[in-house]
Order: C-alpha cells, then structure tokens, then sequence
C-alpha cells in the first residue's frame, strides 16, 4: 500500500513539475515588448495576442516628455526582444535607456527597434529650431495618438514591427490588425458608411479635410451620403469649426481630423508654464471671441486650467491622453469616447 501511495505521488510530482515546465517553456517562448507609451502597450497586445507579452514605460497619468530614467527602465529594455517608442523627439530620455541597457538589438535601425511613426505625416514641423519657442520638437509634433486614423498607422507599423522578429506568427498578427482596423473604421465613420465607401477611401478623404463637403455634395439612392455618417465623426459635428483653448500642443492631429479651431493655448510656449501676462491676454481673446471649452490631459496642473477657466466662464475638459488614464478606460475606443463624449458634454452645457 505505501509503495503504491508512493508510486502516485511520484507520478503527481513529476506531472507538477512537468506543467510548470511547460508553462515556464511557453512564457520564454512568447515575443517579450516593451512599448514608451501606454497606448502602444494596448494596441501591441491587441494585435500580439498570446503569442507575445508587453510592458509600458510610461504610465497612464504621466507626461511622456518629462520622464526622468531609472534603473527598472534599463532592465526593462535589457530584457525585451522589441521595443516600440513614437520614433521622433518625444522620449527623449529613450536614447540613455537603450544605451544602458546594452540591448543592441533594440538600437534604432535594427530588427527589434520599431518606430510607430513611419509614414504619418506629420504637423507642425518647425522652420526655426529656437529655445526661446519652448519646447519645440525638431520633427514635428509627435502626440500622434490623438487621432484615430494615426493610430491604424501605428497599429499597422506594431505588426510589421511584431512580423520581423516573430514572422512565424504572420498570419495571426495580420488577422489581429485587420480586426483593429475594422472595428476603428466603424467607430470613426459607422457602418453603414463603411460598407459603402470602405475604410480607407473614407479615412484618406478625413486626413485631407474634404470627407464632410464630399458627403453633403454627394448622394447615394437619392438621399445625401452625410446622412449615413455615424460613430466619432458624426458625434463631433456639432463642434466642427468651434475654437477650443488647449493647456498644450497634444490635441493637433485631433483638432485637425474633427474639423475644430485651436485658437490658443494655456502655456506660454510649449512646455513653458504660462505668465500672468500670457494669461490675462489668453482670457481677454476668449472672451472677446466667446470660447467656452478648454481641452488638456490629465496629467498637466489642473489648477492652472481651472484659473483660465473660472475667469472665462469656460468649461474644462479635462481628460487622459492614454488608455488606462482614467476608470473605465481599457482600450483605444474607449479612450477616444472618452475625449469626444467630454467634449460634447462641455458644449451643450456652455
């Protein structure tokens, strides 16, 4: 009797440990990214599945430009097979990081080093590079998240990016991506509208500013095709054409797709706190002009929105600019009904 007990906990230990071999065998296994931002983070695991893990640099609440590096970042990247940053000016603390690391495999220009940015084209590119401008991003502004059709760009550049250094995962990386795009189509346009004219005839149309006047000029069995707008780009048409006051230059690429006026901003200069003298003249303007809804993320000084606010009459939208930046917000879409839903609110109740 005892060596039969014996025999069947042998057997149960071994099976144990055989299971938690395995499971050791397949986490080693799997593609490990790291990403800058938190938004990366999401839209590589969308489209990576279980086939790689991913972790985030930065965290939801935190300002991306002004991130000091510590020696978690360093094991970090030291650890990662990809990792994945905007590509421009943002990170500027990335190029120390890396270097630390000794990760020569994620250096720009190799296989594990994907930039998000490729072929956006990209805002706001300075003629003059000059520290009395601020902050100025020498490339261009790179708070590319903030619109959706950037964002199928960098979704797709994720994959290309998850296909070089995994290319035995293809076709699960394509089939993932080609569901993201889907479902940010019909969330941007609906889908009626997406059936007829397809995802990207209608985003090239948006990224060009002509998609509204070529749906009002145009018809379809007789009744205009701006009657078969829906998702974000129906939801923001109230606004189309409204100026907003920003804290700081995050909302471009947004402002520019939804068809809003940005007619200032809180900081006296990008990344420089704003001036009595900056202010008085920004809340004479807003007044002057009636602007009633100011736009910043969450993790600059909401005191300092609230100032401008108060003294204006105008409301503040006061949102995260990444997923998981606010309960509730577990995804790219529903980061995106997030800004546009405060947005609408501000200006029904102004």
């Amino acid at each position: 009797m005892r060596r039969r007990t014996c025999l069947i906990l042998s057997i149960l230990v071994a099976l144990t440990f055989c299971s938690f071999e395995n499971a050791a065998a397949e986490k080693n296994s799997r593609l490990h990214i790291v990403a800058t931002l938190p938004d990366y983070a999401v839209l590589t695991k969308a489209i990576g599945g279980e086939r790689i893990t991913v972790d985030s640099i930065v965290h939801s609440v935190q300002d991306p430009h002004h991130i000091r590096p510590k020696p978690s970042f360093v094991q970090m990247v030291r650890d990662a097979d990809v990792l994945i940053s905007t590509g421009l000016d943002l990170e500027m603390w990335l190029p120390t990081v890396i270097n630390k690391s000794g990760n020569k495999q994620v250096v720009s220009g190799e296989v594990g080093y994907v930039a998000v940015s490729q072929g956006i084209k990209l805002v706001e590119i300075p003629k003059v590079i000059s520290q009395i401008e601020g902050d100025v991003h020498i490339f261009g502004n790179p708070h590319l998240n903030t619109s959706p059709i950037n964002t199928k760009k960098i979704a797709r550049n994720i994959a290309i990016g998850l296909i070089k250094n995994d290319p035995e995962g293809k076709d699960i990386y394509e089939e993932n991506l080609k569901k993201l795009h889907d479902e940010m189509d019909m969330r941007m346009f609906g889908e009626e509208l997406v059936k007829l004219l397809g995802g990207n005839t209608l985003c090239r149309l948006a990224q060009q500013n002509k998609l509204i006047e070529f749906l009002q000029q145009n018809k379809f069995q007789g009744k205009p095709l701006i009657d078969k707008l829906g998702g974000w780009m129906k939801k923001m048409l109230p606004l189309r054409g409204s100026p907003i006051i920003v804290y700081h230059k995050n909302w471009s690429y947004f402002i520019d797709l939804f068809g809003l006026e940005e007619a200032g901003s809180i900081e006296t200069k990008p990344g420089i706190p704003p001036s009595l003298k900056h202010v008085t003249k920004l809340v004479n303007m807003m007044r002057k002009r009636d602007i009633r809804i100011i736009l910043a993320a969450n993790y600059f000084d909401e005191q300092k929105v609230r100032i401008v606010a108060d003294r204006t009459g105008a409301k503040a939208v006061i949102v995260p600019l990444f997923v998981g930046g606010a309960p509730g917000i577990d995804d790219y879409f529903e980061l995106v009904d997030y800004w546009t839903d405060g947005l609408i609110k501000a200006a029904e109740g102004s």
